[in-house]
């Protein structure tokens, strides 16, 4: 019999993983079987308010589901197929050590051995610190984890410097939303909360996005952009508020560079005929959009905001599109108002010491760094410097989120690749493991953790002892370096430690001024910096002008475009006419809300709501193809080809097909996913991945 609420012990946690709203949680323990019994959310968390979204209210399915790696584990069948047999973690351990040491002083060196990691949890132990420091001072190649973010960092680091940001809390007093390439109802859904708070005060809502996602069906309006165009919007919309006299001028005088080059260069180049035949969009509905962003103030109430996400920068201008949309409240002037201008992430607000985590220091001069989004030609032998011959992986699995997929899982089933993975479940990089080791879910080990969609910061205290033989990821890295021989200053430190030491060692004064562990272990606490914050209110923006930088010298003396300016996709119907004419119909894969990229596929209930495979296809490119709904489709184009059924409807814009992912392999019938699609090129800045950079074509598929 469950024991009654009393008797439980209860434990604050902390969700791990990729998503902006960093929830809190409580955990119900039983004292007797240390088992828990419950977990939901922290009611007194101040963002996230005890709300949990449908993956993680499931977590406890997670923590005790069956299929846990539970013990260190070796293969013994073919690479990919999933057969292990169970060894100890000390001969785990000599092995990898053994195998490094031998790669290291082979010809090829330690770089010939490559960490691949992400955001599995976003912790700041468990994502980066001893495993860190483990590889730099190993001298293995370094990883520019690239894969979701970085694009948009760039750009915006370009327009408004280092710590571009809004307060969350305080956009309830915006009027004017726009969700530009952000399902915010799905992904970010506590800020949703927020933008429905604000609607029933006054403020309208606003989705742009070739797909009509939840956010969008649930918005008071949809534009449905044509993919990768949103900065000839933006540059159009400038174009009619310089042309209407909407602009803030004394903000864009006392706080901007470059405002007249900038009105010079969308007044020629980017009429609203242009712009129009760029999008996809009428005229009216630019026009439209332009007066309703720019006048906020004065027809709805109240400021503008833009909610950016990472959607938006998965193709060849990524960052240029980012770096452009940021640019548009400095020309309303909503950088003066609370929760107003444009927000992307607050992840830059938290200054944890990542030199003392992760110890930079270590690399050894002229060590390679490859990117992440180009693991298929780093396992053929394709970049510069030695061959891979080892890969670490753990926080990730590449055979089903990477790019080029066939030619990862080609590379993976090499022999004379030694593959050590770091999991929780038998995902499909864990299949091509050497050594499979078991890895903690949150329920099971400390950290700390920042969020990049709100401002407190959070401990996760363990609420229950690891399952099996799991280990975290410090304790792993903390026994292979004693089995390397590294130096026990480095790595004989406590997980607490290490958190205490990210925390003190912040710049003073700091947001982190003044909190302490202790403070943060008994529940989260906001950074400080006043509520309803307003940071460039007086401008005073991060940039080397000191101003949101219209115009960017920094990119004039790098020899590239100063100004904000359109880049179209590297496989763009409109640019690339010969391709277009073989695989006419861009495809985007957004995450299905059940899963969270590759996470959660494995778990029977989040699975089953998922359903399958799917494509949505405009009625028109159906009909085109004789394409009816409920009917198998192949999608397809020169790297690969998956299946899926179709849904024939008006949510996506003729031209454009969707399909939800990111499905394991194992739960396809075809072996792939849609990245067997997808294409390792890099976005403009911030080496980025180009996920929705994909031309196809679609046909029904064969009997099989």
């Amino acid at each position: 019999m469950r024991r009654s609420l009393e008797t439980l012990r209860t434990v604050k946690a902390v969700c791990p993983h990729d998503c902006p709203d960093t929830c809190g949680m409580l955990v119900r323990v039983d004292p007797a079987s240390g088992r828990a019994v419950e977990l939901r959310g922290d009611p007194e968390h101040p963002f996230t308010r005890g709300f949990l979204c449908q993956k993680v209210h499931n977590y406890l399915e997670r923590v005790y589901h069956p299929d846990r790696v539970l013990f260190p584990q070796k293969r013994i069948g073919p690479k990919g197929a999933g057969r292990f047999t169970r060894i100890s973690w000390e001969e785990a351990i000599a092995t990898i050590a053994a195998k490094f040491r031998e790669i290291a002083a082979s010809p090829a060196g330690p770089q010939a051995i490559l960490p691949y990691s992400y955001a599995g949890t976003m912790g700041k132990l468990m994502y980066g610190s001893l495993d860190r420091r483990f590889f730099h001072r190993l001298g293995a190649s370094l990883l520019d984890r690239t894969i979701c973010a970085t694009a948009g960092a760039a750009g915006c680091e370009i327009t408004l410097g280092t710590r571009a940001m809004v307060d969350p809390e305080a956009s309830i007093h915006c009027r004017y939303i726009v969700n530009w390439g952000s399902n915010t109802a799905v992904t970010n859904s506590h800020f949703w909360r927020i933008e429905h708070e604000a609607r029933q005060r006054g403020a309208k809502i606003v989705t742009i996005d070739p797909y009509q996602s939840p956010t969008a069906q649930k918005s008071d309006e949809w534009i449905a952009i044509r993919p990768g165009t949103d900065a000839a919007l933006a540059l159009g919309v400038m174009h009619i508020i310089f042309r209407e006299g909407w602009d803030d001028q004394d903000f864009l005088t006392q706080h901007c560079v470059g405002a007249a080059a900038l009105r010079a260069r969308v007044e020629k180049e980017y009429p609203p005929a242009v712009v129009a035949r760029i999008t996809g969009l009428t005229c009216a509905q630019i026009e439209r959009f332009a007066r309703d962003y720019a006048c906020a103030r004065a027809l709805f109430g109240g400021p503008a905001l833009i909610r950016l996400n990472y959607g938006l920068q998965r193709h060849g201008g990524g960052a240029m599109a980012v770096r452009t949309i940021v640019c548009l409240p400095a020309l309303t002037g909503d950088w003066r108002y609370p929760g107003a201008g444009a927000f992307l992430s607050t992840s830059k607000a938290y200054p944890f010491d990542d030199h003392f985590l992760t110890r930079p220091d270590l690399i050894p001069p002229g060590t390679r760094t490859i990117n992440m989004v180009q693991l298929a030609e780093a396992l053929h032998g394709e970049l510069p410097g030695p061959p891979i011959l080892a890969l670490f992986v753990y926080n990730s699995n590449p055979a089903a989120v990477a790019p080029d997929q066939s030619r990862v899982l080609a590379g993976l089933a090499r022999e004379d690749l030694f593959t050590v993975v770091h999991e929780q479940f038998h995902t499909d990089t864990a299949d091509f493991a050497d050594i499979l080791l078991p890895a903690t879910t949150q329920l099971e080990h400390f950290d700390i953790h920042g969020s990049y969609g709100h401002l407190y910061v959070q401990a996760n205290t363990p609420a229950i002892a690891p399952r099996g033989e799991a280990k975290p990821n410090t304790e792993v890295f903390r026994l292979l370096a004693r089995a390397m021989d590294f130096e026990p200053e480095l790595f004989d430190i406590s997980d607490e430690e290490l958190a205490r030491g990210a925390l003190a060692n912040a710049a003073n004064p700091s947001p982190f001024h003044g909190l302490t562990l202790d403070a943060i272990c008994a529940g989260p606490q906001r950074l400080q910096v006043p509520h309803a914050w307003a940071p460039f209110a007086a401008g005073v923006f991060p940039t080397p002008s000191g101003k949101c930088e219209l115009y960017s010298e920094r990119e004039a003396q790098a020899g590239r475009d100063p100004l904000p300016h359109y880049i179209p996709p590297h496989e763009d119907p409109q640019t690339q006419p010969q391709l277009a004419a073989q695989y006419p119909l861009q495809l985007l894969t957004p995450p299905a809300p059940p899963f969270l990229n590759s996470t959660f596929v494995n778990i029977d209930s989040l699975r089953k709501a998922a359903k399958e495979r799917t494509l949505e296809i405009h009625p028109t490119d159906a009909a085109a193809r004789g394409i009816r709904t409920g009917q198998m489709v192949t999608v397809f184009n020169a790297r690969g080809r998956f299946r899926a059924r179709a849904i024939v409807a008006e949510t996506v814009r003729p031209g454009v097909v969707v399909s939800l992912g990111l499905w394991w392999r194992k739960w396809t019938d075809d072996g792939v996913n849609c990245n067997s699609t997808t294409s390792t090129a890099l976005t403009d800045r911030g080496g980025g991945a180009t996920f929705f950079d994909n031309l196809v074509d679609v046909q029904p598929a064969t009997a099989s």
